[in-house]
């Protein structure tokens, strides 16, 4: 197949041409590539989307090949780029895939939900993207690429992605605290609460694999759901780490200043309320379709090796500084010891 890999050059992306190049197939990668190139034996396009219409022309043909493309590969969160390439590249495209996500649905409280659940309005047109309003941005791209692809596009409902390389530093957090240092570690009171994440490579072969079937629809690419008590065990048993872990309630949490999910000062993988079907998404007719999910153990052992590679120590996107953690840990000790002696006797 002749694959038209709309990026290629960072994490999904660039698993997605590996994945494809491995199979056999002839890949482009249309990309800038500012901090790094697509993978060897890739075809690479240079090119800016923020270009417009102009972007695409190199890969859209002169029209001696009516088939245009076998397939098509979008990994973009901006609505006008996503709809671009669209309107250049759809019509004689065989298949076109978009990567979208699970933040497309409107409610996160339902555990179990499906592909039927109600999505976000689509982001308007002209609109700043920001990280407030992500789902809608990919709302509006799954908007365009079934008006315009129709009965050819894949829309992909990822679900949080680790594994090696992951550049948002959620997934990895827990395994790389536990063997950064024996300090005490801060850790919600969430055993029960649900973690779920898909590892790079199985997306990116699933996204291969559903291009060569020719697999249309929506469907959510997500993996399975661990309980948060487990995943944080495994962590510790993979760093081999023997800290002493310093389990605090939520609102406490919360009220001192600790964040949510990711960005600084954050305990990934933490929900805030009304979220509690966020990591239980069902991925049934993803693997009716041919999803194929690896043990989320190995993916945890292989995030833990690249999180080595990358620097326990490193300054991360998301999770506690050994700064900060120590500041709330001492403080919840210090409210802790005091408050025996706080209480009318």
């Amino acid at each position: 197949m002749r694959i038209l890999v709309l990026g290629g050059t960072a994490f999904l992306s660039a698993e997605i041409a590996r994945r494809a190049l491995l199979c056999g197939h002839d890949v482009t990668c249309l990309a800038r590539g500012t901090l790094s190139a697509p993978p060897a034996g890739a075809t690479w396009v240079r090119a800016d989307r923020s270009a417009g219409q102009a972007a695409y022309a190199p890969v859209a043909g002169d029209g001696s090949d009516p088939a245009g493309w076998d397939a098509v590969i979008d990994v973009s969160r901006d609505p006008a780029q996503a709809r671009e390439a669209l309107e250049a590249l759809a019509d004689t495209a065989r298949h076109w895939t978009v990567v979208s996500s699970c933040s497309v649905y409107a409610d996160h409280s339902v555990p179990g939900a499906a592909e039927d659940a109600d999505v976000l309005p689509p982001l308007a047109p002209g609109t700043e993207l920001t990280m407030e309003n992500y789902g809608e941005a990919k709302s509006a791209i799954e908007q365009w690429a079934l008006g315009l692809a129709r009965d050819k596009a894949h829309v992909c409902r990822a679900g949080l992605i680790g594994g090696p390389g992951d550049g948002s530093d959620r997934y990895g957090y827990w395994p790389a605290r536990f063997a950064r240092d024996d300090a005490p570690v801060l850790v919600p009171d969430i055993p029960a609460d649900a973690t779920q994440i898909i590892d790079v490579r199985d997306l990116a072969a699933w996204i291969v694999a559903a291009a060569e079937t020719h697999v249309t629809g929506s469907l959510n690419a997500v993996g399975e759901t661990v309980p948060f008590a487990a995943y944080l065990e495994e962590s510790r048993q993979l760093a081999d780490a023997d800290s002493e872990i310093v389990v605090v309630p939520e609102d406490w949490l919360a009220s001192h200043g600790v964040n949510y999910w990711a960005g600084p000062d954050s305990l990934p993988l933490w929900l805030p309320p009304g979220h509690e079907g966020f990591a239980t998404r069902s991925n049934d007719a993803a693997r009716a379709a041919g999803l194929r999910i690896r043990p989320w153990m190995d993916t945890l052992r292989d995030t833990l090796a690249d999180e080595r590679r990358r620097g326990l120590g490193r300054e991360r996107k998301a999770g506690m500084s050994p700064e900060t953690e120590r500041r709330i840990v001492a403080a919840h000790r210090a409210e802790a010891s005091a408050a025996p002696a706080d209480r009318p006797g």
